[in-house]
């Protein structure tokens, strides 16, 4: 077998340059790499001008003072539940006490 020369090699190189052809790519491959590329740029822009909008939609419905002043209303609710079970509590051990000593009796 015969090896090709540089002359040869470079015929070959200019033989898959073509009228349809950009640089040995085909034109049918560039249009969809340029697509691709668009659509890419377009998508990104898309999604940062809704990011953009996300930001300043969400407006919470409660600010923090109110969020705060909530809090603090429901801990002393907590704690006054507290003190009410702690006197029943000691009611009921009063009647049981009295229960148990009439049952005695």
């Amino acid at each position: 077998m015969k090896k090709k020369s540089a002359i040869d090699n470079t015929i070959n190189m200019l033989d898959s340059f073509g009228e349809d052809k950009v640089m040995g790519i085909s034109i049918k491959s560039l249009v969809a790499i340029g697509m691709t590329v668009a659509m890419a740029a377009s998508g990104y822009t898309m999604m940062n001008n809704q990011i953009e909008i996300a930001k300043t939609l969400p407006e919470p419905p409660v600010s923090a003072e109110e969020f705060r002043l909530q809090t603090e209303i429901i801990d002393n609710a907590i704690l006054e539940t507290k003190a009410d079970i702690e006197n029943i509590n000691s009611s009921l051990k009063k009647i049981d006490e009295r229960l148990y000593n009439l049952s005695r009796k």
